[in-house]
């Protein structure tokens, strides 16, 4: 097992081998194996590469993300201006679905509300929001239409979850409670933990998933 200080060490390697991610603000700590991020960095976009960064770490069970985003002067928008732009990315982004998303902007920050079809939909508008130019937050309140679930589920999903070159389905249980899928078990990595969540999620009529997955060795 790594230590760590080992860590620290590759953590902070990997979020200055990131591209377009200037860690010159990051501090990094590492206490048993949970890893906290905290300064500053120039975009929510940035904030997320960041996060990303980490969970790439072998070693790394648990984040703390306490970066705040500190934006340049040149990229400074008015609320207007980030709402124009939030809804021609969703319409770039989500070209199908997107008059089902309504957007809201205060101070810099989107609220996404409404109805969509697919737990994809709801995180590729949040990643696009993301990639916006003076956008300092998003909060998502996009919640999913109710679906019929197949009785054979539970079945489903694991069949999913063995067919997945990058998970050890035989470490990872389901349980199915209505709408709601819980994983737990444990995994080698972030990579995989996030991995197993995005397989349950596929699943038609799947409303919230709870990740209970541990990572470690």
């Amino acid at each position: 097992m790594k230590t760590d200080t080992e860590i620290r060490h590759d953590v902070a390697e990997e979020l200055r081998w990131t591209p377009h991610l200037d860690a010159t603000d990051i501090a990094v700590k590492a206490t048993d194996g949970v890893v906290t991020l905290t300064g500053f960095v120039s975009s929510l976009e940035a904030l997320c590469s960041a996060e990303r960064a980490v969970k790439r770490i072998r070693g790394v069970r648990a984040i703390a993300n306490d970066l705040s985003v500190r934006l340049r002067s040149d990229a400074s928008r008015t609320d207007p201006e980030i709402a124009r732009a939030a809804a021609a990315a969703l319409e770039h982004e989500l070209p199908y679905s997107a008059h089902l998303i309504r957007i809201v902007v205060g101070n810099g920050r989107v609220t996404l509300e409404g109805l969509v079809d697919w737990q994809y939909q709801k995180e590729r508008a949040e990643e696009a929001m993301r990639r916006l130019v003076g956008v300092t937050g998003v909060t998502n309140l996009l919640f999913l239409k109710d679906r019929p679930m197949a009785s054979d589920i539970k079945q489903q999903i694991a069949n999913a979850l063995r067919r997945s070159a990058d998970l050890d389905a035989n470490r990872i249980s389901v349980e199915i409670d209505g709408s709601k899928v819980t994983l737990s078990g444990r995994v080698h990595s972030w990579s995989e933990h996030e991995t197993a969540a995005e397989t349950a999620w596929s699943a038609p009529g799947v409303k919230q998933v709870t990740n209970n997955i541990c990572v470690g060795p």
